[in-house]
């Protein structure tokens, strides 16, 4: 999927593309690869696929990444 990560003042910071992967251990993860080439790496989807905690982690990268919280994730689907 195809999206944006948007600063409060609606500054875009990164185009990007969330996608899954799995690790090592079986475990599905919530990613986003930014077009600069910036893999950033989101926690695991539950066992049910729920994906809550896997996109507290994303966001909590992108915390570490911009150096700034409430980001806007847009997602677009063609």
């Amino acid at each position: 999927m195809r999206c944006a990560i948007s600063s409060r003042a609606g500054q875009v910071l990164a185009y990007g593309r969330l996608f899954l992967q799995e690790s090592e251990d079986g475990e599905l993860h919530l990613n986003l690869q930014t077009d600069g080439g910036r893999l950033i790496e989101g926690g695991a989807i539950a066992a049910d696929g729920d994906m809550a905690t896997a996109s507290q982690e994303l966001f909590q990268q992108f915390l570490h990444v911009w150096g700034m919280s409430d980001l806007t994730l847009t997602i677009t689907i063609r």
